[in-house]
């Protein structure tokens, strides 16, 4: 975590101020990397801190944060950019090297003893360890296809709106019911999803995903983008508070970084995979069949959540698992 908020300042800075396109398309790359180190790592601390029961809503809590960030900060950087562009890169610089100073000051390290020994472990081993969870494989390929419906969001759902006659204005507003909904059920879903089964959640999740999406290819109007938006960010909402929790309840104590790092991983792939085959489908074969694809991909999703549910059940990986008890923080320096 400290690599990243301390060091992708610098990258920030230096990535507004630079002209030449290979520069930017460097510190573009290295700025992706600095900011995302922190994600896995965040992630172990709360697996490391909190007990199963207990994940969900700390999962909950930390997602619903980043998307308040989200809502305010495009309020924020428009104010800025009025004045001068290079301001949004000194502003996120600074936010987040003050960030970096709480970490540094105020968060103790909370990594188990059986994790230090592990962390001495060639990474083929360890990747080795990963490759021998078929759960968690499983796991991150449903959360690929998750993540392919997902970020039609991005790309492919504004350009169908285009096409019925409603611009990047019209555009902004549908896409503010999501960040509207999860400021207002962010906190609610938070504490009721602890008691929530979590496969089962994940398979709701899904489904809602897919109708979401799916309602997309039956809409014309703003009011109509604007509800299939709200359905698949209920959605979004119950399966980024559960998922990580899931993926916590698979771990291995000493593997919780690496573990979280997959699944990121598998999101990773799903934002660069996704606008491009949604972008395919939608100019070879059409809207209709694109948004019928997100429905019938979620349906196949909801299956295979239930199905990978039973198999965790059996082999005794569910939410109910028993609780080894964290060893006391070390200082982190």
């Amino acid at each position: 975590m400290l690599l990243s908020f301390l060091l992708s300042p610098l990258n920030m800075i230096a990535l507004g101020l630079v002209q030449p396109l290979a520069l930017l398309a460097l510190l573009t790359f290295t700025q992706g990397l600095l900011t995302d180190l922190y994600r896995p790592a965040v992630s172990a601390a709360i697996a490391d801190l909190v007990p199963p029961e207990d994940r969900p809503r700390a999962f909950g809590y930390l997602y619903w944060a980043i998307n308040l960030g989200f809502a305010i900060a495009p309020v924020v950087a428009g104010l800025m950019a009025r004045f001068d562009y290079f301001l949004l890169f000194v502003g996120d610089a600074a936010t987040t090297f003050a960030f970096g100073l709480i970490v540094l000051a105020g968060v103790r390290e909370t990594r188990p003893a059986e994790a230090h020994a592990a962390s001495k472990a060639p990474l083929r081993q360890r990747i080795g360890q990963l490759r021998s969870s078929p759960l968690m494989l499983l796991f991150c390929a449903l959360a690929l296809g998750f993540g392919i419906i997902y970020m039609q969001a991005n790309v492919t759902l504004p350009v169908d709106m285009a096409s019925h006659g409603l611009g990047p204005e019209q555009y902004g507003l549908a896409i503010a019911v999501n960040g509207v909904l999860i400021v207002l059920l962010g906190l609610p879903a938070s504490h009721a999803a602890g008691r929530w089964p979590r496969y089962g959640a994940m398979a709701v999740a899904a489904l809602l995903a897919g109708a979401g999406f799916g309602l997309t290819g039956l809409a014309s109007t703003l009011l109509l983008f604007g509800l299939s938006i709200g359905v698949w960010t209920l959605g979004e909402i119950a399966a980024s508070t559960i998922a990580p929790a899931i993926v916590a309840d698979l771990s291995p104590v000493e593997l919780r970084g690496l573990f979280q790092g997959a699944f990121g991983a598998a999101w990773g792939l799903s934002a660069f995979a996704g606008p491009l085959l949604g972008g395919w489908v939608y100019q070879r074969f059409g809207a209709g069949a694109l948004w019928s694809g997100c429905l019938t991909l979620g349906a196949f999703l909801t299956l295979g959540y239930l199905a990978l549910g039973r198999r965790a059940s059996r082999a005794g990986m569910g939410a109910s698992m028993a609780r080894a008890p964290s060893p006391p923080p070390t200082p982190l320096l």
